[in-house]
């Protein structure tokens, strides 16, 4: 009966320097493919400019870079985070175009204010402007006094059927004093009636 090796599985590596030579070189070409793999997706997800150098235990350089590792290193040394001539004349394009949104925002502001001028605040009208003010403000409220009258008059009212009888009309409602509420009923409504 033979007997079967369990495997462990899949075991978490200790963080050390590996002894044997030839697994220090496949372990490093791995993982280095996996580097370079992580860096290029951070790059492609997030836009971000990266650079990598590796020096190998055989002495060999490896690097990654994206868009450019020349560039990304030029940028480094120089400590110049604006050294892309591209990137730079971009940003002041952009810049430019808001501000002149800006600009047209303020002169359509200030045009609205100059036509409602009513709507500012009292403190800042002048002298004629308060007067015109004040009359248009009475003629306002005359206005509203004339239409309030006018729907106080028009509920007072009672409606005029002046319409001739025909064959099949209903004839006019007659009102009877026997259900009249004098104590102000509101006959089933229980708002204004305008």
């Amino acid at each position: 009966m033979a007997t079967v090796r369990k495997s462990k599985g899949r075991q978490r590596i200790e963080i050390a320097k590996i002894k044997n030579e030839s697994n220090l070189q496949v372990t490093f070409s791995k993982r280095r493919a996996g580097l370079f793999k992580k860096a290029s997706e951070l790059c492609t997800l997030c836009g971000a400019e990266t650079a990598i150098i590796i020096f190998s235990p055989g002495k060999k350089i490896y690097s990654f870079g994206h868009p450019c590792i020349e560039s990304i290193i030029d940028r480094f040394l120089a400590r110049n985070p604006f050294l892309n001539a591209g990137a730079l004349q971009l940003f002041q394009a952009h810049l430019e175009a808001e501000k002149k949104r800006g600009e047209a925002l303020d002169k359509t502001t200030k045009a609205f204010q100059r036509q409602c001028w009513w709507a500012a605040p009292v403190e800042e009208l002048n002298m004629e402007q308060l007067q015109v003010l004040k009359v248009s403000l009475e003629m306002l409220r005359k206005k509203v006094e004339r239409q309030a009258d006018n729907l106080i008059i028009e509920a007072s009212e009672p409606p005029a059927f002046s319409a001739p009888y025909s064959v099949g009309a209903i004839p006019p409602h007659e009102p009877q004093t026997a259900g009249f509420d004098p104590q102000g009923s509101t006959f089933g409504f229980d708002g204004p009636f305008f």
